[in-house]
């Protein structure tokens, strides 16, 4: 089995699990999360690898981290990831890349990230559920941070943190490569 069909599968078997322990209906995810119906369908039934986009916001809906989403060796005391299994889930042809790390849901979902932008290469995001932190240090480089339509410019050394219910962006406007390491602290589903 390859590493996607392995995601695929652990996805479908996931969300399934977590729709049920919420006790959603599938209209009900499809709500929450502002993804159809037939496109939750699709994943629970491993037809299909969806988009980082809709990923996010099916765990957003659910109220646990894009980790508990998609792992499939949770239970332990203490979880080693080694750096293989960091899962990639943002890429681009000119190298630039995202990889989570390891979450938790211990309080609400809690997820660890590294990040690695190329020159002139960024990534937007949707706003996340209310009460969503994002903090993160730039291990190179100099990032541009975009949070509703404002522009900082954080360079290596320096960190951030933001309220993520907002809209934000984060950009390598520079000539180097820009590394970054964030938290995402996401309240827990009510």
């Amino acid at each position: 089995m390859t590493d996607l069909d392995q995601l695929t599968q652990s996805l479908a078997r996931n969300l399934k699990r977590w729709r049920g322990e919420r006790s959603f209906t599938l209209d009900a995810l499809a709500a929450r999360a502002g993804v159809s119906r037939g496109m939750i369908i699709q994943i629970e039934q491993a037809r299909t690898n969806p988009s980082v986009g809709t990923t996010v916001k099916l765990a957003d809906a659910l109220g646990i981290s894009i980790t508990t989403l998609l792992d499939y060796e949770q239970g332990a005391p203490v979880r080693l990831v080694p750096e293989s299994q960091a899962v990639r889930m943002w890429s681009t042809e000119a190298g630039s890349f995202n990889a989570l790390l390891v979450g938790t849901e211990a309080r609400g979902p809690l997820e660890l990230w590294s990040w690695q932008l190329m020159p002139g290469d960024g990534s937007a995001s949707d706003p996340h559920p209310q009460g969503t932190v994002e903090l993160l240090h730039v291990t190179a480089g100099t990032l541009t941070l975009v949070v509703d339509d404002t522009v900082y410019s954080v360079p290596a050394g320096a960190s951030a943190t933001f309220e993520a219910h907002h809209a934000h962006a984060y950009r390598n406007e520079g000539s180097e490569p820009v590394g970054v390491t964030m938290a995402v602290s996401i309240p827990p589903a009510r």
